[in-house]
């Protein structure tokens, strides 16, 4: 994937399953297993790596206030009176 795309969750994971499928069926050759492997683990750290990315996100979004703490769990932030 290229700096310009942009990552697609759902189309990555749609990916993924595709390829364990196949894997799974063992139809293919050698050469193919391979491929399809090395295409699945570079799918796998991409989702990873934007998990990582939406994890701070969030991480950010609750340490800055905002009353985001309330909001995501309905539960007063620190500080803050019920």
């Amino acid at each position: 994937m290229s700096a310009k795309e942009k990552f697609d969750w759902a189309k990555s994971m749609e990916r993924i399953e595709e390829i364990v499928k196949k894997l799974e069926e063992g139809s293919g050759g050698l050469d193919e297993s391979i491929s399809l492997f090395e295409e699945g683990t570079k799918l796998v750290r991409s989702c990873q790596e934007e998990l990582a990315r939406a994890e701070v996100r969030v991480k950010k979004l609750i340490d800055g206030g905002d009353h985001v703490e309330e909001d995501l769990f309905g539960v007063p932030a620190e500080g803050e009176e019920g």
